[in-house]
């Protein structure tokens, strides 16, 4: 299957609810087969840069969202907040080399994922930049223009072994989320997740005949009811989703309701949050 992946880096790392320092690679990537098999825990982080939710003292917060994905074959940096000096900042603050992230992976073409972008291109211009194409041509020239590599998709993509794009989602607003692969399952970071998150998962487990482990980011929920909420926390629980991040665009009674539900397998997302898992 297209979505198979055969190497993934080795990394050292901190456990699924607490934090960590900045990942190296240290060994040969591995296969997914291999890392299965392997003695030592084979570990991706992802980092949340920039989040209008807040974990760490001394990290700065606005609305928005990105995160770094470190330990596989390219590290990521998955959309890019609303501000370019906020995104750098906080990288430094969290010993974030920009110049050390090999691909962009923008989810859609809203201010508040691709605010951020100039400014990191201006630190590394020499990235791959993942956008739909449908997104807007002063976006694509905006990364043309700064000399990186423009990555146009549509269907379901590789972008690295590993990971895969969704490829294009949703109608009004078209969106792409990233997909990880892991020994637990299927980890899935969305960014505002406005074709519906619900569907987003569906889209995921159809393609994919594999579990979902962990889904994280903005889940576009903040102006639904509690009872519509409790509604997609079963949704979420009936389609085997094992563990929930909802931030940015979830909302306070999400984060809420999905804690009631989820209990000790809700990850808390927010600026300064290091999860990993092998």
């Amino acid at each position: 299957m297209w979505w198979s992946f055969n190497k993934i880096l080795v990394a050292t790392t901190s456990g699924l609810s607490g934090f960590g320092e900045k990942i190296k690679a240290e060994q040969p990537a591995l296969s997914l087969k291999e890392r299965k098999e392997a003695e030592k825990p084979v570990e991706v982080k992802i980092t949340v840069i920039y989040d209008n939710y807040s974990l760490v003292e001394g990290l700065e917060t606005e609305w928005g969202f990105s995160c770094l994905i470190e330990g596989l074959e390219k590290t990521i940096l998955f959309d890019t907040g609303g501000r370019g000096d906020l995104l750098l900042e906080n990288m430094k603050k969290l010993n974030i080399n920009p110049r050390e992230i090999d691909i962009v992976f923008i989810s859609h073409d809203h201010w508040d994922h691709t605010g951020g972008l100039l400014s990191f291109l201006q630190e590394n211009p020499q990235v791959e930049v993942w956008l739909l194409d449908s997104f807007s041509p002063n976006l694509k020239n905006e990364v043309t223009r700064s000399g990186a590599i423009l990555r146009e998709i549509k269907g379901p993509s590789p972008v690295c072994s590993g990971a895969y794009s969704t490829g294009t989602l949703g109608d009004a607003i078209k969106e792409q989320s990233l997909v990880i692969e892991s020994k637990e399952g299927l980890v899935l970071v969305t960014g505002c997740a406005h074709p519906g998150v619900l569907d987003i998962i569906r889209s995921v487990k159809s393609s994919s005949n594999q579990d979902i482990y962990l889904v994280m980011g903005g889940f576009h929920l903040l102006d639904l009811s509690p009872e519509e909420l409790q509604e997609i926390a079963d949704r979420f629980k009936e389609s085997g989703v094992k563990k929930v991040g909802p931030s940015h665009c979830s909302g306070d009674l999400t984060r809420e309701l999905f804690a009631q539900e989820y209990k000790q397998d809700l990850v808390e997302v927010g600026v300064g949050k290091t999860i990993s898992f092998p």
